[in-house]
């Protein structure tokens, strides 16, 4: 299921190699140790989770605008760039097919690694939302940081939650090709602040080419569930990751999008 890149992605492609960030999208906890979705998780458990005093304030498309962060949440120097710029970020590095052959059960986890690798490229880490949706883009350096609010009232985020739980063990390190290129990925968790009714964060490490040189892509992926709802921050580049900024996104971020959701007006950001 190779997708082969378009015009632009070739573009950016070759930006890339000249140490341009070309990004994409996604939040959370340790497993076991804050709240944060595991496998092997009971009903009861699960059931226990949902019943955790959340908004139940339908999401407007004004909402979630309001709920997205700005530079001042995530400091640094970073800067916010045009909606439409930001909805065209994809890293040719996350395209190709995930090699079968890496893995013991084969199909079954070799198609969870395929979905993470297509999901980060495509901006669905969590499925593509049933309701409002609003995003925002930031660049540093060669570092990009996507922040997104979306509802999806019509499906479940806490399965993907759920999902994103078991890549670090079923997706620890596996090889993607895209035609001639070989490109080795490794996943591991990372831990987020307590925050939302549910979260999960991963680090995904693509190592390979980019325009015939070699590149390290490192993006730091998080989401949080705050009822129906949820927000997804992926961040990182060539450079390394952004561990920091996507700490401050998921923490001013989940407020922001419980204060709309109340019907407040989000506190002004952190200077």
């Amino acid at each position: 299921m190779t997708r082969r890149p378009s015009r632009l992605v070739r573009v950016l492609s070759s930006s890339l190699a000249a140490g341009t960030l070309l990004s994409t999208a996604a939040c959370s906890d340790d497993a076991g140790t804050d709240g944060s979705r595991v496998s092997g998780v009971t009903a009861s458990q699960v059931a226990e989770m949902r019943q955790t005093p959340s908004p139940t304030a339908t999401l407007s498309t004004d909402g979630a605008r309001t709920a997205l962060i700005t530079e001042a949440d995530i400091e640094d120097d970073w800067t916010q760039v045009k909606d439409t710029e930001a909805e065209n970020w994809h890293d040719s590095l996350l395209i190709g097919t995930v090699d079968v052959s890496d893995f013991l059960t084969a199909k079954a986890q070799a198609s969870d690694c395929q979905r993470l690798m297509d999901s980060l490229f495509d901006d669905d880490l969590l499925g593509r939302p049933s309701g409002a949706s609003e995003l925002r883009g930031f660049e540093q350096g060669d570092s990009r940081l996507l922040y997104q609010v979306a509802s999806y009232d019509r499906t479940d985020p806490q399965d993907s939650l759920n999902w994103m739980a078991t890549l670090p063990e079923k997706c620890d390190q596996f090889t993607v090709t895209d035609g001639k290129d070989k490109r080795t990925v490794q996943v591991i968790e990372i831990s987020l602040p307590k925050v939302g009714d549910a979260r999960q964060g991963l680090r995904v490490t693509v190592q390979g080419s980019a325009g015939g040189d070699d590149a390290t892509l490192t993006l730091d992926v998080a989401a949080v569930r705050v009822g129906d709802d949820a927000i997804t921050v992926t961040a990182g580049g060539l450079d390394g990751d952004e561990n920091d900024s996507t700490k401050q996104a998921v923490q001013q971020g989940t407020q922001r999008l419980q204060d709309v959701l109340a019907g407040k007006s989000p506190a002004a950001s952190p200077t």
